[in-house]
């Protein structure tokens, strides 16, 4: 059975850059420096295209998402 295109476009635990750069899109207009780790991880779990299992998550994921959300807002 084909999967459908979005599933193709899932994001995962591991991928902190591309979930840093999409809640970056869909939060330009949030100061990155007043976020929290628990609003990184509602607003992942969030993304439509987010497909991974909450439990595995850590501090160290949510840090790492936000840090490359962090230095794309310094470019």
């Amino acid at each position: 059975m084909l999967r459908p295109y979005h599933d193709a476009m899932s994001l995962h635990w591991e991928a902190t850059f591309a979930i840093a750069m999409e809640l970056r899109r869909q939060h330009a207009d949030v100061d990155i420096e007043a976020v929290s780790l628990k609003q990184i991880l509602d607003w992942t779990l969030a993304l439509p295209e987010f497909d991974d299992d909450p439990a595995l998550v850590n501090d160290d994921i949510l840090y790492a998402i936000y840090q490359d959300w962090f230095e794309e807002n310094l470019q």
